[in-house]
């Protein structure tokens, strides 16, 4: 396949965790994938370039989708809006700080993203968006209320947007993951965790490669009917 015909892809947080994971997934399908994380990157792979960006700066965001439609002549098949911050603690311990990280983040840098990426895309009239939330939202897990409040505002954003972009041919997806041993999660006290995995109907961490099933049906061209969709992992209802 050509350099020209490969879809393309642009994943946020891609330095590291599930980010990387679903680059180096995309890549090992022929995708050319871009990623973004506020630190350089220290991996790479043919097909793949990661631009450092602050997903809650708006000029540097617009530069980045800017240099992707430069790169690929007006293309952009596929956003993941994986960048995210997370904090647990009870509500009256919670510092503004994290509470000003989380959403801007998971709120603020969803919607930038998300708007400049459809832009691009919707001259294709095709796009994918993904974004993540969490179980958080339905289990309303204690000392999440501020992470599972951005991750609930993610949802209900991705619904809205599904609305608005439908008539571009952009259809806009939500996937809330278990957790999955990555970076963030290592560092819960195992106690912590055992104890939040033992609220799930299926009682473990998840994979990154569960994730990424999910991830791959919301991709497929096929999918073009699913859109304003929640999925949620470890057997959580809606």
């Amino acid at each position: 396949m050509s350099n020209g015909d490969k879809p393309v892809a642009l994943i946020t947080g891609a330095r590291k965790g599930i980010g990387r994971f679903l680059a180096e997934h995309l890549l090992k399908q022929d995708w050319r994938v871009f990623g973004c994380s506020r630190q350089a990157a220290d991996w790479s792979a043919e097909e793949f370039t990661h631009v450092q960006v602050d997903v809650t700066d708006e000029a540097q965001v617009k530069g980045l989708v800017r240099e992707i439609g430069q790169a690929t002549g007006g293309r952009l098949d596929a956003l993941l809006n994986n960048a995210g911050a997370a904090s647990m603690n009870h509500s009256l311990l919670m510092p503004v700080e994290s509470v000003t990280k989380m959403m801007g983040t998971n709120v603020l840098g969803t919607w930038l993203v998300s708007r400049e990426a459809a832009k691009l895309m919707q001259k294709r009239h095709y796009g994918r968006i993904v974004n993540f939330s969490s179980i958080a939202v339905p289990m309303r897990l204690s000392g999440q209320a501020v992470y599972a409040a951005t991750k609930g505002a993610v949802e209900s954003l991705s619904q809205v947007m599904a609305r608005e972009l439908a008539e571009f041919g952009i259809t806009v997806n939500v996937v809330g993951p278990t957790p999955v041993a990555t970076d963030m999660t290592r560092g819960v006290p195992r106690e912590t965790m055992d104890k939040l995995v033992e609220q799930f109907p299926i009682k473990r961490l998840g994979t990154m490669e569960e994730v990424a099933h999910v991830v791959d049906f919301f991709l497929r061209p096929d999918s073009a009917a699913v859109t304003g969709q929640v999925i949620y992992l470890g057997g959580v209802p809606n």
